[in-house]
C-alpha cells in the first residue's frame, strides 16, 4: 500500500512563477522527485536561468508565458503541448502584488492584481484543460494546484488591499472549479502559504524577518522542503481523494491566533 504513494515519478508538471520563490521551491521538488517540469515566467532569461538549474537534478525546461491575459495563456498552453501531448499536474503559482496607503491605492494597483492572480488562474486552468484531462482516471486523477495566500484568510498587516482580495478570491475559485472538474477526473486544491523566502516577500523579511519568525507559533519562517512536501503531496496517489481544499502551510500563524 505505502510503496510508491508519495511518488510523481514520470508526471508532467507545469508550474507557473516557477523560476523563484515559491514557484521554484515547488518546481525543485517535483524534478527532484522524478517529474518532468515546465517553468514558465515573464522573462525569457529567467526561464533559461531556473531550467538549467534544475537540469542539473532531473527534467526541466523553461517556456516563457504572460498569463496576465487570455490569449497569453493560450498561447503558453499550445507552447507547452509542443513538448508534452498531456499535464498531470499544473501549479498556478504566478503573481504580483501592490501596496500603498488607502487613499492613494490606485485603479491599475488592482488591474495588475487581478488580471494575473485571479483571472490569470482561472484562464490557464481552462486553457490546460485539454492536457489535464488525457491522463486522469479515477485512481489517479489530474491536479490543480492554485497557490493563495494567508493574506486571503487573516487581515493581512500591510496595506495590499488588491492582493489579499484576489487571494481570498482564488481559494473560493478553488472550490468551485473542484465542484466542475471532479467528473473530469481532475482535482482543484490551494496552498495558502505564510512566511517564506521570496522576492514578494524579501523586503518584509529584511525589515521584520527575526519578528515574523518569532512570532510565528513554530518559531521559524517556511523552508523549501515545506513547500515542496505539500505539493508532492497534493500531487502524488496520497493526496488523489483530497480536492476543494485550501490548506494553510503557514507554521499555525492564521490558523491558531
Amino acid at each position: 500500500m505505502i510503496e510508491g504513494l508519495f511518488s510523481v515519478e514520470g508526471k508532467v508538471a507545469v508550474v507557473t512563477g516557477g523560476t523563484r520563490g515559491i514557484g521554484f521551491m515547488i518546481a525543485q521538488g517535483f524534478v527532484e522527485a522524478g517529474a518532468r517540469v515546465i517553468v514558465a515566467s515573464r522573462g525569457a532569461a529567467a526561464c533559461a536561468e531556473a531550467a538549467a538549474k534544475l537540469s542539473e537534478l532531473g527534467s526541466c525546461i523553461g517556456i516563457p508565458a504572460d498569463l496576465a491575459t487570455e490569449e497569453g495563456a493560450a498561447a503558453f498552453a499550445a507552447a507547452v503541448a509542443e513538448h508534452e501531448s498531456a499535464v498531470d499536474i499544473l501549479v498556478n503559482n504566478a503573481g504580483a502584488n501592490w501596496g500603498a496607503p488607502i487613499e492613494e491605492f490606485p485603479d491599475s494597483g488592482w488591474d495588475k492584481v487581478f488580471d494575473l492572480n485571479l483571472k490569470g488562474v482561472f484562464h490557464t486552468t481552462v486553457k490546460f484543460l485539454p492536457s489535464l484531462r488525457k491522463n486522469a482516471t479515477a485512481e489517479d486523477p489530474s491536479r490543480v494546484i492554485n497557490i493563495g495566500s494567508i493574506d486571503g484568510i487573516q487581515v493581512p498587516a500591510l496595506e495590499t488591499y488588491s492582493y489579499s482580495a484576489c487571494k481570498a478570491g482564488v481559494h473560493h475559485m478553488t472550490r468551485v472549479l473542484a465542484g466542475r472538474l471532479a467528473s473530469d477526473q481532475i482535482t482543484v486544491n490551494c496552498v495558502a502559504p505564510g512566511p517564506f523566502e521570496s522576492k514578494m516577500m524579501a523586503q518584509t523579511l529584511r525589515d521584520f524577518g527575526e519578528q515574523i519568525a518569532s512570532s510565528n507559533p513554530r518559531g521559524r519562517i517556511g523552508t523549501p522542503e515545506d513547500m515542496a512536501g505539500v505539493a508532492i503531496f497534493l500531487a502524488s496517489r496520497a493526496g488523489a481523494y483530497v480536492t476543494g481544499v485550501v490548506l494553510p502551510v503557514d507554521g499555525g500563524a492564521a490558523t491558531t491566533k
